[in-house]
């Protein structure tokens, strides 16, 4: 696909890996369609990518709510015209145990609320995104390319057993939609990130940042244009179809 005048929607575009890819993909002249909880975040990017010489709109909207994102999907298409591309990024993280015990004696364990928490947004977030995204690029009838993004964490993290299993679930997600729309001219694939420098990350102690890039084989942590050039790249290659890319300095070797 080549982006320049392309539509692009994004979901968590207000900030971190979002918004990298939102300006990389202006780089190249895509038209972005901005969807995020912070409307502060998203008008920033908004005109960070407008600066850039593209169209930007921003969309407040909750992926985990079903009418939230139906109504954001609808306006985009009112507004632009077309839909080429979606970008399924929004995410939260509620980490924890699955159980905390001393000698024997259970003392906490993962919530529920914790549980649903991620599952309703990063998982049950990205089926929403890529169903509407696709109802809209089959009805259109131009084709297009949905993104998901998943993790290293999808193979199990300590403390993620609700991360680990949406992430798990996005990279399947990506396998099957990618065999079933295929017919429809619309490719799927998925970027799974290591340990990459967002604002979360760059948040945390000094010692702890140098642990977690000691277990990275090239010894650093990953950067967000590296991930938003990942995104550009499976826009831009037609062959990439159903696959799950690692982008994460070696670690999952």
């Amino acid at each position: 696909m080549q982006v320049r005048g392309k539509t692009i929607l994004i979901t968590g575009a207000g900030r971190g890996l979002g918004a990298a890819m939102a300006l990389a993909l202006a780089e190249r002249g895509a038209n972005l369609a901005l969807i995020d909880v912070d409307a502060a975040g998203s008008d920033a990017v908004r005109g960070a990518c407008r600066a850039l010489g593209v169209r930007a709109e921003t969309y407040a909207a909750n992926v985990a709510v079903e009418a939230d994102v139906i109504m954001a999907f609808d306006r985009v298409v009112a507004d632009f015209g077309r839909l080429d591309g979606a970008i399924a990024n929004a995410g939260i993280l509620r980490d924890g145990l699955l159980i905390k015990a001393k000698d024997r004696e259970v003392t906490g364990k993962l919530s529920l609320a914790q549980w649903q928490a991620v599952i309703d947004v990063n998982l049950t977030g990205v089926f929403l995104t890529g169903r509407e995204a696709a109802e809209r690029m089959v009805k259109l009838g131009n084709g297009g390319c949905l993104v998901n993004i998943s993790s290293l964490s999808r193979v199990g993290n300590f403390g993620q057993s609700n991360y680990s299993a949406a992430k798990a679930g996005v990279a399947a997600l990506t396998v099957v939609w990618a065999k079933e729309l295929a017919r429809f001219g619309i490719r799927v694939n998925a970027i799974a990130p290591g340990f990459i420098k967002t604002e979360m990350v760059a948040s945390m102690k000094p010692e702890i940042l140098e642990k977690m890039a000691a277990g990275i084989p090239v010894q650093r942590l990953g950067e967000p244009q590296e991930i938003a050039a990942t995104a550009a790249f499976i826009f831009e290659n037609d062959f990439v179809n159903g696959r799950v890319l690692d982008v994460d300095g070696g670690q999952r070797l």
